[in-house]
């Protein structure tokens, strides 16, 4: 439970907000969705808290615990799959930010570890306009430089959904949460364009979309380092005085 539920005391959070000259909380985003056969419905919770929790271990940010049910809807024609609506979501994270500035922690940053939940973006741009701290993690370009270092074979395009990336991941974090089959699940399908008309549904009929059977745990590792390097920028950034 500590790797999804931070174990914090309100003591804990009041000295580490003592010695920094701004606050700064992570609040790992997932989902409750299928992801094939060999991952878990709560795959993308557990790759976001497992981002948030190297983060942590590398900055001095209050770990918050994770959003687990959001935005999946393209995901709806698998049993297990939970959506909540974009205006929901959005409302939760608007909400935790407003709290959080009125316990002294005014910056938020968002890690995101579902890529359908697009209304994400629209969270962070609407309170940067309002002269808020927040910031959204990672972007395209942080996952690209992690795949780099990794030495991720397959390209962020096809590695859509329960491939390489995320397979390589729960090895690492979370191996006991992983079912047989990853290895023979490859399914590629490049050309998405009718995605959010047609669901996943409309391109795969096992769930998977990528090549889970190049995962592995020391992927995995690098991944989630490559990331909390990336983050360095960020932090920078939202605790500078400009």
């Amino acid at each position: 439970m500590s790797d999804l539920v931070p174990a914090d005391t309100t003591e804990d959070v009041r000295t580490r907000g003592a010695g920094v000259s701004r606050q700064v909380a992570v609040l790992p985003v997932g989902s409750f969705e299928q992801h094939g056969a060999h991952l878990p419905l709560a795959t993308d919770t557990l790759v976001a808290c497992a981002v948030a929790r190297e983060i942590a271990g590398a900055y001095p940010v209050h770990l918050l615990p994770p959003v687990t049910i959001s935005c999946s809807h393209e995901h709806a024609a698998w049993p297990g799959t939970v959506s909540i609506s974009s205006v929901t979501l959005h409302a939760v994270v608007r909400d935790i930010a407003d709290s959080l500035r009125r316990s002294g922690v005014d910056t938020l940053v968002v890690v995101n570890g579902h890529g359908g939940n697009y209304v994400l973006g629209n969270v962070v741009q609407e309170s940067s306009a309002r002269g808020e701290r927040m910031a959204l993690f990672p972007a395209a370009e942080d996952w690209e430089a992690a795949r780099e270092r990794a030495g991720v074979v397959t390209s962020l395009l096809t590695d859509m959904h329960a491939g390489e990336i995320e397979t390589s991941i729960l090895l690492h974090a979370h191996p006991e949460m992983l079912r047989p089959g990853y290895e023979t699940s490859d399914f590629v399908a490049d050309d998405r364009r009718h995605l959010l008309t047609l669901g996943m549904s409309g391109y795969t009929d096992s769930g998977v979309i990528g090549r889970p059977s190049l995962g592995s745990a020391e992927k995995g590792k690098e991944l989630l380092a490559s990331l909390a390097d990336s983050f360095g920028a960020y932090f920078s950034m939202l605790t500078s005085d400009v």
